[in-house]
């Protein structure tokens, strides 16, 4: 195992979160017809909201809400359909739930509305490049953010994906990323990286990434990795001659344990999935296994 995490305390409104002493659990709440593991089945306000819930329950330590899909090759939402999508969901979870908050948008509009509307966090995976005024947004409201790493879009990603040195290029994307935030008045202490498992990477690239997490340490921030249910996962665990095999089949969600387990033992702080429970479970083995003292 990886030497002790260093650990980074949040502390903004009415939230104080410590990241590393245990693994935080980010939920994901997709209210779209499109997303790429469960497009549509949570896409009525009221599904959503129920949906939202059941995460919190299940120990959700943050809850991420998202009304445009950012699978590989899709089409942009126009804001103001995004915001019909996600804000009244956010309004009614805020009012019940005690944590966090997360609205996943490329926008800034989107992300002052729904912060309006009671979220308490940006996840942005263009990591602030797409919208020159997210960073203003962030900026007033005191937000932590989330830069993710992302190769070209979501509409072109996926096609041919390669780097010169894969750990060093995300590593000084990302830096660069937090250089960017800082320069237009985010604090460091409020700011979160996301290496991008899926967004313009091969299966090759995702196993790196999470093998050599470790590196992106000395960025000094906390380290959320997304790899539920993607990808990378299922062409490993398909038959030969299948094609794809669907997101939501139980040996997609073991494949994603074993994604979630290997994170946190290569220096994940938060983990940004779809089954809260059954990742809670695999994180209090792996959270107790890496604060075991001999006797």
């Amino acid at each position: 195992m990886p030497d002790p995490q260093k650990t980074y305390r949040l502390t903004w409104g009415n939230y104080d979160m410590e990241f590393g002493r245990r693994t935080s659990i980010m939920g994901v709440v997709n209210v779209t017809p499109d997303s790429f593991s469960d497009g549509g089945k949570f896409f009525a306000h009221d599904a959503a909201f129920a949906q939202g819930e059941k995460l919190a329950a299940d120990g959700a330590d943050i809850l991420d809400i998202g009304g445009e899909s950012a699978r590989p090759f899709s089409d942009p939402v126009p804001a103001a359909e995004e915001m019909e999508r996600v804000i009244p969901v956010i309004e009614k979870l805020a009012d019940h739930l005690p944590i966090p908050i997360s609205i996943d948008t490329m926008k800034a509009e989107v992300a002052r509305r729904a912060i309006e509307a009671g979220a308490a966090m940006i996840n942005d995976i263009s990591a602030l490049r797409f919208d020159p005024d997210m960073a203003a947004v962030a900026k007033a409201f005191d937000t932590p953010v989330v830069l993710m790493h992302m190769l070209g879009s979501p509409k072109t990603m996926q096609v041919s994906p390669s780097y010169d040195n894969l750990i060093a290029d995300i590593s000084g994307f990302l830096k660069d990323a937090i250089a960017r935030a800082e320069k237009q008045g985010i604090s460091k202490s409020k700011l979160i990286v996301d290496p991008g498992i899926g967004f313009g990477k091969t299966v090759s690239h995702n196993l790196l990434l999470i093998r050599h997490l470790q590196a992106f340490a000395s960025l000094e921030v906390p380290i959320l990795v997304g790899p539920s249910r993607k990808a990378f996962i299922r062409k490993l665990l398909k038959d030969a001659h299948s094609e794809d095999i669907p997101p939501d089949l139980p040996i997609v969600e073991t494949g994603t344990q074993a994604a979630v387990a290997a994170a946190v033992l290569c220096g994940a702080h938060i983990v940004r999935v779809h089954d809260v429970a059954n990742t809670r479970a695999t994180i209090r083995i792996l959270d107790a296994m890496r604060a075991a003292q001999a006797n």
